[in-house]
C-alpha cells in the first residue's frame, strides 16, 4: 500500500509528461475528476493534478524531442545528491541532473542500469503527494523489466527495499513485491515483474515503471478511458486477492494501470 508517511524509498509523487497539456487534463479529469491547478499552463509550466483539493500528481508539457509520453515516479530519499552519485556507481545515468524547485526539494531524475527512467525526490516544504490508496489516486507501482535479479540488486542497493517473491499462477513467472525498508510485508508498496523484451513494446523492450490507480469501479473507469481517446491494453480481470484490474493507454500512449482492490 501507499501511505503519506513518505519513508525513504517509498514513492512520494508522480508526474506526466504529455505532449499536449490541455488534451491530457481533459482525459484524466474526465476518468478520475481530476482538476488541474493552475487550468491552464504556460508553454513550459507545470501543474498539479487534484481531486477534493488534494494533490494527486503533476503535468507538465512533453520537452525531450524523441521521448515517449510516460509518467514518472519519485522515490523519496534523505539526500538526492548522494542518491545521484550512487546510481551513477551503480551503472545507472542522470537524464535531469540535480536541481531545487522553489524552496519545495531537491530532485533528479534517473535510468537505471537497465534503462528503465525513475526520480528521487528530497522533501523540503512539499513531502509528496496529499491522497493516496483512496479512489482515483496512486495506490501501487511496477517495474517492467527484461531482468528483475537485476534491478532488485540496483533499486535494493540504492534505497533498502525488502523484497518477496511471489510465484505466480500456471507459468506466469515471478512477481517480486517491495517495501521500504525494515517495514514489514503488509507495507508492500509495488512490485517488480520480470518480462521478455517482445512484451515491452512501449519502449521498444527497455524496463519501465507505472503508476496503479485506486478505482471503485474497473469496469466503469475503463469504460471513461475509451471514451476520453484512451484505450486498453489488457482487461478488465480479476486477481485473486488483489482485485479487478486493466492496464490502461491515454490518448498519447501514456500507460497506467486501474485497480478496483479486492475487499479486506
Amino acid at each position: 500500500m501507499i501511505t503519506t508517511d513518505y519513508v525513504p524509498g517509498s514513492p512520494c509523487w508522480i508526474d506526466l509528461g504529455a505532449p499536449d497539456v490541455a488534451a491530457a487534463a481533459r482525459f484524466y479529469g474526465s476518468v478520475f475528476g481530476w482538476q488541474l491547478d493552475p487550468p491552464e499552463l504556460e508553454a513550459d509550466g507545470y501543474g498539479v493534478f487534484r481531486l477534493d483539493g488534494k494533490s494527486v500528481g503533476g503535468l507538465g508539457r512533453l520537452t525531450q524531442e524523441g521521448a515517449r509520453s510516460a509518467w514518472m515516479i519519485y522515490f523519496q530519499t534523505p539526500d538526492a545528491e548522494a542518491a545521484t552519485t550512487a546510481v551513477e556507481r551503480s551503472g545507472g545515468s542522470i537524464r535531469v541532473a540535480l536541481f531545487e524547485p522553489d524552496d519545495e526539494g531537491r530532485m533528479a531524475q534517473l535510468t537505471d542500469p537497465q534503462g528503465g527512467q525513475f526520480a528521487v525526490w528530497q522533501p523540503g516544504t512539499m513531502r509528496g503527494l496529499e491522497a493516496v490508496d483512496v479512489p482515483g489516486s496512486l495506490c501501487w507501482i511496477e517495474l517492467y523489466t527484461t531482468d528483475a535479479a537485476a534491478a532488485k540488486e540496483f533499486y535494493g542497493s540504492l534505497f533498502g527495499w525488502q523484497t518477496q517473491d511471489m510465484p505466480l499462477p500456471g507459468e506466469g513467472g515471478v512477481y517480486t513485491l517491495i517495501a521500504p525498508a525494515n517495514l514489514g510485508p503488509e507495507r508492500a508498496q509495488g512490485g517488480i515483474m520480470g518480462l521478455p523484451a517482445d512484451h515491452l513494446a512501449l519502449t521498444g523492450g527497455r524496463p519501465y515503471w507505472h503508476p496503479v490507480f485506486a478505482v471503485a469501479d474497473c469496469d466503469a473507469t475503463v469504460a471513461k478511458v475509451t471514451e476520453g481517446g484512451g484505450s486498453v491494453q489488457m482487461g478488465p480481470v480479476d486477481m485473486p486477492e488483489v482485485g479487478r484490474l486493466a492496464v490502461c493507454l491515454d490518448p498519447s500512449s501514456a500507460d497506467f494501470v486501474v485497480l478496483a482492490p479486492a475487499p479486506g
